[in-house]
């Protein structure tokens, strides 16, 4: 095998994405889409970071405000958050997110761990960073940034028709005192 090709098995490609004029990397194996949310609909009573869920294509996926999952400041851009779609533990999710950027490949052997000066937030949820020419690349540890939720994220939070017609079949019906009796 020639040393090119060596060198081409221990890249990984990320879609970077900017929040908070912080540019963060996403492993692409893990995205699932890139897009701009229609219309997302709020959750009563979900915590803050749940911007609500939408409808991509058929799918309910629930929206993350990654800026107030990471404790960063609200948006004060007109502009439409954008959002990647990731799944995890069988649920769609879609990370609000300032801007998507550019697919990159970059060696793995040029990650390195946090600095000791990462921000705590940010470190919590980072699998490593790159330094890239200009900017910190601080590469997102997904299942971190999922697994850190509330159990609100860890279960649906909607139920279907059937499933509760079938709760409401379990419950045991009570008998009226005096049924068919007078009163």
């Amino acid at each position: 095998m020639a040393k090119d090709d060596m060198s081409n098995e221990h890249e990984t490609e990320y879609v970077t994405v900017m929040i908070d004029g912080q540019l963060f990397g996403l492993p692409i194996s893990r995205v699932q889409d890139v897009f701009m949310p229609d219309r997302i609909t709020r959750v009563p009573l979900a915590t803050p970071e749940i911007a609500g869920v939408l409808n991509l294509r058929g799918r309910i996926v629930t929206a993350i405000d990654l800026r107030r999952r990471l404790g960063l400041p609200s948006r004060t851009s007109d502009r439409p958050p954008m959002a990647v779609g990731i799944e995890f533990r069988g649920e769609s999710y879609g990370l609000l997110i300032d801007s998507v950027g550019e697919v990159i490949k970059l060696a793995d052997n040029s990650r390195e761990s946090n600095p000791v000066n990462l921000d705590a937030r940010l470190a919590r949820v980072s699998a490593g960073v790159h330094r890239l020419d200009g900017p910190l690349l601080v590469i997102l540890e997904v299942d971190r940034v999922l697994d850190m939720a509330p159990d609100v994220l860890r279960h649906r939070l909607w139920v279907s028709a059937a499933e509760v017609r079938d709760r409401l079949r379990a419950i045991p019906r009570a008998t009226p005192q005096g049924a068919g009796g007078a009163r």
